[in-house]
């Protein structure tokens, strides 16, 4: 089963940030029967996660944030999350993931982002955290974007 709709997966983000950041990642009052299909389909906010390779690869891009970058599913999938950002913002963008990966998480960030086509865009008030699974093992980092501006 791709990681898209996968139940396993969506407990992994979703569990890790409520565990990281002290509130739930879907808000409960939206009564959704299927929170994993809800998130990567229907989502108004953008989610991504890479893995833990030494270059780290998107393994997670649901469909606002697939808009939002211009990249399909599969494109996602095989891109660097450090290609999110361009030449000159990938510094203060590692900063931010080293600070995650110190302390668990970070709110309130912002930072400028490259699409496919070139278009910038700005993200805003973004969350960041570390996937750690039940039995405490880093599985990567995700974010979460619910604001965003054409550069």
């Amino acid at each position: 089963m791709s990681l898209a709709i996968d139940p396993v997966f969506y407990d992994l983000l979703a569990g890790s940030y409520a565990r990281l950041a002290g509130e739930p990642l879907v808000s409960l009052e939206e009564n959704i029967s299927d929170p994993a299909r809800w998130l990567y389909e229907e989502a108004p906010f953008g989610v991504l996660a890479h893995n833990t390779d030494p270059d780290p690869v998107f393994i997670y891009a649901n469909k606002r944030a697939q808009a939002l970058f211009e990249y399909t599913w599969e494109e996602m999938l095989s891109l660097p999350s450090r290609l999110s950002a361009e030449e000159p913002n990938r510094k203060e963008r590692q900063r931010l993931l080293d600070r995650v990966q110190t302390h668990g998480f970070a709110t309130g960030y912002r930072g400028l982002r490259i699409a496919k086509s070139g278009k910038r865009f700005q993200i805003e008030n973004a969350t960041v955290w570390q996937l750690i699974d039940g039995g405490g093992v880093l599985r990567g980092q995700a974010a979460v974007i619910r604001q965003w501006r054409d550069a």
